[in-house]
């Protein structure tokens, strides 16, 4: 009843300990209320999580759900998850006892020659056997057991948050390089419609030299840009190539061959409403991550703290001792021992102080983390903001150049045709056409990737019911 009662005891100190060391409390960090190139129109609808499918591509989602399956990125990260999972679960161990079953048998001889004679009676030859459970228990007074399951919770759901980083970023680069790969089939369209018209410009030089009204000089500049064409057609199709190799590399497919497709023809997604700040640190991984990271710093030091107090554990066996096998479990062969043991550091040299000192200074580095995963997601949302809308203002000023060029190179031929102008004109309106078309697709493609840039920092999507107010509403409800 004792023995209960002392048990019972040690259950309601621990109970009513508190666990030494500093709560957590999410950082305070000022947010503007909107961003300044956020859009007026607040009629976009809930992006999903899957945001890639928005492109309307079945090519790029078969390529993305490809990376997200095979790459060797996204196979680490869910080695590392299981890892902190394994680890969480040792941490959760730490507060059962652990109980060890012992058996000990052994055969010993004593002396007979000694100082003392030995009795004739005592035999000299002795059977012990001995089995018993053991255990030792260190009673977690001070929380240092706590604040350790504290910061291994938060390490593991920072692994899973660092998975969602890792998928976010995977879906991102392969949807970037799909999208650089279609704006090289539509430069690579351009550029082959550019060497063919060219090429037939140099026939008709050649001819018109042959009959005495064009120039050498003539003949050598159309040579000259039917040259620049092909090397710049080249040039496009090896770029192209790597970024197949590229995207192979990044689905696991080593042997990926895609067929020429249409930039133009992908859709664009719809923006995102304003006021999107405050969602920032519910939705980014990588913003969570880095909360979970100073969660796990701020348990640490309840950890050193608690190193500099007493250190109380509880040790038992209970079993049977005989000397021999079959009377091990016959009466009176019990044997039991409960004690205490105690270790308090009398004299470290500040060891232990300094470690605490190095557990808020760990602290207050991932309190800069989590301050500079916010500030950079902010930062990344404005910039996708205005990358998105520029593009998309410079669309149309960009095909009235096209159309514009193509236009001035028509009636460039036309008058060199007709004798009314020197074929330098035709060679500068060559030059302005084909830029003005590269210039179309390249922006359409900057403002493709903008749109998955966008993506990104928001996390994945966005969803217009779970938006909260402002930044205060979220601290808030970050704080129950």
């Amino acid at each position: 009843m004792s023995v209960r009662w002392l048990l019972c005891l040690c259950l309601a100190l621990l109970s009513g300990c508190a666990a030494v060391g500093p709560d957590y409390e999410r950082p305070a960090i000022e947010l503007p209320g909107a961003y300044p190139e956020a859009p007026v129109d607040l009629s976009a609808a809930a992006v999903p999580a899957e945001w890639w499918k928005l492109y309307g591509d079945p090519r790029l989602d078969e390529l993305v759900a490809s990376a997200l399956e095979r790459n060797a990125d996204m196979r680490i990260a869910v080695a590392r998850i299981e890892e902190a999972d394994a680890n969480l679960r040792e941490a959760g161990a730490a507060f059962l006892p652990e109980v060890d079953l012992g058996a000990a048998p052994s055969r010993s001889r004593i002396s007979s020659q000694t100082a003392n004679p030995v009795p004739a009676s005592v035999p000299l030859v002795r059977n012990n056997v001995r089995l018993a459970l053991s255990t030792a228990f260190e009673l977690d007074f001070w929380g240092k057991l706590r604040r350790a399951l504290e910061a291994t919770r938060a390490l593991a759901l920072g692994s899973r948050y660092a998975k969602e980083v890792v998928t976010l970023s995977l879906a991102g680069l392969t949807t970037q390089a799909y999208f650089s790969l279609r704006s090289l089939d539509a430069q690579i369209a351009v550029t082959r419609t550019t060497l063919e018209s060219r090429e037939e410009a140099l026939t008709f030089v050649r001819n018109r030299a042959r009959g005495g009204i064009a120039s050498d000089l003539e003949v050598n500049q159309a040579e000259l840009a039917r040259a620049d064409a092909s090397i710049q057609l080249k040039e496009l199709l090896r770029q192209r190539a790597l970024v197949e190799h590229q995207l192979g590399s990044l689905t696991g497919r080593l042997d990926l061959v895609l067929p020429p497709g249409d930039l133009l023809a992908l859709p664009m997604p719809p923006l995102p409403p304003a006021g999107l700040p405050s969602t920032l640190l519910r939705r980014r991984p990588d913003v969570l991550q880095a909360e979970q990271q100073l969660i796990a710093a701020n348990a640490q030091i309840g950890i050193a703290r608690a190193a500099m107090f007493p250190t109380i554990s509880l040790t038992s066996y209970l079993g049977s001792e005989s000397s021999g096998l079959s009377t091990l479990l016959g009466a009176g062969a019990g044997i039991w021992s409960l004690g205490f043991g105690l270790a308090l550091p009398i004299f470290d040299a500040g060891r232990y102080a300094a470690r605490t000192q190095a557990a808020e200074a760990r602290q207050k580095q991932a309190v800069g983390g989590y301050q500079k995963a916010v500030e950079t997601a902010f930062r990344e949302v404005a910039d996708a903001l205005t990358t998105v809308q520029q593009t998309a203002a410079l669309e149309q000023d960009l095909q009235l150049r096209a159309d514009a060029a193509r236009n001035a190179l028509r009636l460039a031929r036309l008058r060199y045709e007709s004798g009314y102008s020197a074929y330098i004109e035709v060679l500068d309106a060559q030059r302005a056409s084909n830029e003005a078309e590269l210039a179309v697709v390249r922006n359409r493609q900057s403002r493709l990737a903008a749109s998955v840039d966008l993506m990104k920092a928001l996390g994945g999507g966005w969803s217009l019911d779970a938006m909260p107010v402002s930044n205060a509403a979220l601290h808030d409800a970050g704080a129950k």
